[in-house]
């Protein structure tokens, strides 16, 4: 081959490798292809540069274009990102966009979230929403002050243990109470029987509270004492603990319905409704819509027995959530109870209190029953902490 046609080969072959390489950078900068633009903005952008990647599901599907400086103290920096047009389907109005690092100390590149199904697509110049980025800087100091509080956590380790070291020192050699109990076995026989007499004591007495419970209930289905709690909208105590939680969950209702309790039953001191046709906007909500649960929390005034009002309350949600199973079709299983007994923002009519219809959406894990026996013991138990009923306006009747 002459040298001409060797030289020619080469420059040949040197164009075909730069115009692959052209092609290469520029499929993925996008300049030979369809895109749009979408914007985002932060606080601190953490380091990313214009020309980073934009991934979408961790897939490379654009470029940050440019990053624009705020005009004035307060406000943010605003990212422009070149996005291809196979995104415009699964990016959508509720998709949030993150600074994320690659490995520990690698680049940083700008993540999106896939959008939901139901939102409306996004347009070209459109401004989604972002999470602040996690700086090196921060995670390096909350490191920092976990390695000091286990630090301090050892040094109180080493001085409880030199303690546990000197009182069984005492122990061993007979000085204190405890040291007495261990070297003295005639005191500690003694001490022995006296707590078999104590729990002989209190096995007694809670038999006797045991069949004071049997009896009250048996007293309840009475003919003569029935329309005593008949008037009062119940009558069987176990009625009230089947359907009820021990607690609220900790998730955002999807709706809410407030009541106040002097709206819906005729007495202060009373389970019994007057105003049924009040809970049919909360019944019909239930019956035509998809939710995971309700739960029916009722609640009292400051005034009153604290005991009667625990009672009083869970009586007026097993109320309320028997007229909604009765009148509305839905899963039954589906609908909670509640009573919380005082609470200090119950409402304002005189302590009469009020309902609430909270409803949650699918997915919200159930809280356990209130009232489970334990260890074969029937017990009634109560949350030592208050429920916090959710602070919304009163509904008037529909």
């Amino acid at each position: 081959m002459s040298r001409a046609a060797r030289l020619g080969a080469f420059i040949v072959a040197t164009l075909a490798i730069l115009i692959a390489g052209i092609f290469i950078i520029g499929s993925k900068q996008y300049l030979f292809s369809s895109t749009y633009q979408l914007k985002a903005q932060f606080d601190n952008v953490a380091g990313l540069d214009a020309g980073g990647d934009v991934r979408v599901g961790g897939v490379h599907s654009g470029t940050v274009s440019s990053i624009v400086l705020p005009h004035k103290p307060g406000e943010k920096v605003t990212v422009v990102m070149d996005l291809g047009k196979s995104t415009h389907e699964i990016i959508k109005q509720d998709s949030v966009a993150t600074i994320e690092t690659e490995g520990l100390l690698g680049n940083q590149y700008l993540a999106i979230s896939f959008g939901s199904a139901g939102k409306g697509d996004v347009r070209n110049g459109d401004t989604i929403a972002s999470v602040p980025p996690l700086e090196m800087a921060d995670l390096l100091k909350k490191t920092s002050d976990i390695l000091d509080s286990s630090q301090q956590a050892i040094q109180n380790t080493t001085r409880a243990t030199s303690h546990l070291d000197s009182i069984s020192a005492k122990i061993d050699s007979g000085q204190g109470t405890a040291g007495a109990l261990v070297n003295d076995k005639q005191l500690y026989t003694n001490l022995e029987q006296t707590t078999i007499s104590m729990r002989d004591t209190m096995v007694q007495a809670q038999t006797g509270v045991t069949d004071f419970q049997e009896n009250m209930e048996a007293l309840k289905h009475n003919f003569f004492l029935r329309g005593y709690f008949k008037k009062r909208g119940y009558e069987d105590s176990a009625e009230l603990a089947q359907n009820e939680i021990e607690r609220l969950p900790q998730s955002t209702t999807i709706k809410e319905f407030t009541y106040s309790a002097k709206q819906l039953f005729d007495k202060q001191d009373s389970a019994k409704l007057k105003n049924q046709k009040s809970l049919n906007a909360g019944g019909e909500f239930l019956a035509n819509s998809q939710f995971g649960f309700a739960v029916i929390v009722a609640s009292a005034g400051m005034e009153g027995d604290t005991q009667k009002d625990l009672v009083l309350t869970e009586a007026r949600a097993m109320v309320v959530r028997e007229y909604l199973v009765e009148n509305f079709g839905f899963d039954d299983s589906q609908l909670k109870t509640l009573g919380v007994g005082k609470q200090a923002d119950a409402g304002s009519d005189a302590g009469w209190g009020t309902v609430q219809i909270l409803i949650y959406p699918e997915g919200t894990e159930v809280p356990p029953n209130k009232h489970e026996p334990a260890a074969g013991i029937a017990s009634k138990t109560t949350s030592e902490q208050p429920v916090q009923v959710s602070p919304t306006a009163t509904l008037k009747p529909q």
